[in-house]
């Protein structure tokens, strides 16, 4: 598995590299943003491990190109910002998780594991119920055929319900696949999420049912 290290801290980008090659990875290293932008145009990446404050490019503004772009390459962002308003510029932006500094390798190493293979699992799914349609491939959802256009967090959400069709899934879960392992981000922000996605959901054949105490259900509208 091959990964793209962000960081200009060379002390740091080398203790990264050394020890993701001991864990059997293939890693390049970019030390500034331009860089790391002109080795995502030249080789294939399972996943990229981005610092924020980069020089000559910073991260945030890399990773809205890759995203823009219509690249779905796993990004964990670390940095030693570890405000919530730093997580959700970063979250916002198209990262799949966040990690603070200082950390330790095993928890970067599972986080790893864990974005690569949400990652292939999402390129192998099609989903349709009613006349809303996922394509994990592509990320989007589709209503008749036309693009729902959904913010990364309301994206999130909906995933989860879909990918759990048929049951129930809590506040917590919906959270943390918004926030990533965001301790501190509050579950009753997700009814945000989901009142904006009932209004966007309006003229679907699907609805998204509250359970009091339980959660949230997607489930088909005859």
């Amino acid at each position: 598995m091959r990964l793209l290290v962000v960081e200009d801290n060379k002390d740091l980008a080398a203790w990264l590299g050394k020890a993701l090659r001991q864990a059997q990875y293939t890693i390049d290293v970019a030390y500034d943003g331009e860089d790391a932008e002109h080795l995502l145009k030249v080789a294939e990446y399972s996943a990229m491990i981005l610092d924020l404050s980069l020089p000559k490019l910073d991260g945030l503004t890399l990773l809205k190109r890759l995203r823009q772009s219509g690249s779905k390459l796993p990004v964990i962002i670390l940095t030693a910002n570890a405000s919530l308003d730093g997580r959700v510029a970063g979250l916002d932006s198209g990262a799949d998780d966040y990690l603070a500094k200082p950390f330790e390798i095993a928890e970067l190493e599972a986080r790893i594991r864990a974005v690569v293979r949400r990652g292939q699992d999402r390129a192998s799914s099609e989903i349709t119920v009613g006349n809303l349609r996922f394509s994990g491939g592509t990320r989007q959802f589709f209503v008749e055929g036309e693009p729902l256009q959904l913010t990364p967090r309301e994206y999130a959400v909906l995933e989860q319900l879909v990918m759990k069709l048929g049951t129930t899934v809590s506040k917590a879960a919906l959270s943390e696949s918004v926030f990533g392992f965001d301790d501190e981000a509050d579950p009753s922000a997700i009814e945000i999420y989901v009142h904006r996605l009932r209004k966007k959901l309006e003229n679907s054949s699907v609805q998204i049912a509250t359970l009091r105490g339980l959660g949230y259900l997607l489930r088909h509208v005859q």
